[in-house]
């Protein structure tokens, strides 16, 4: 019996929402990941957008709000209220 390895699949796509859920992504593909993420929403006409990176130690936080300090679309974003994520999510308003 053989046991070669499977061809890779395709990438999946994924619906464009105001939400971005960082959870199911390797943390060497975030920062990819939102830029493509923030290019797309913008396309598709979202201008208020949350982005849930998780508590843990910070590191994607910062990750995520070092990208949105340098993109000229972003107007303003933090944390969102308690019921919404807290600081495990950072909300985002473009212009």
């Amino acid at each position: 019996m053989s046991h070669e390895p499977h061809p890779p699949s395709d990438a999946v796509e994924l619906e464009i929402t105001d939400v971005l859920d960082l959870h199911s992504f390797p943390p060497s593909e975030v920062q990819d990941l939102v830029r493509d993420y923030l290019d797309l929403a913008y396309v598709k006409g979202l201008r208020k957008l949350r982005i849930i990176h998780g508590k843990g130690r910070g590191v994607q936080r910062r990750m995520v709000h070092a990208i949105l300090e340098r993109d000229p679309r972003v107007t303003s974003f933090g944390d969102p209220p308690g019921e919404a994520g807290g600081w495990g999510a950072t909300v985002v308003e473009m212009s």
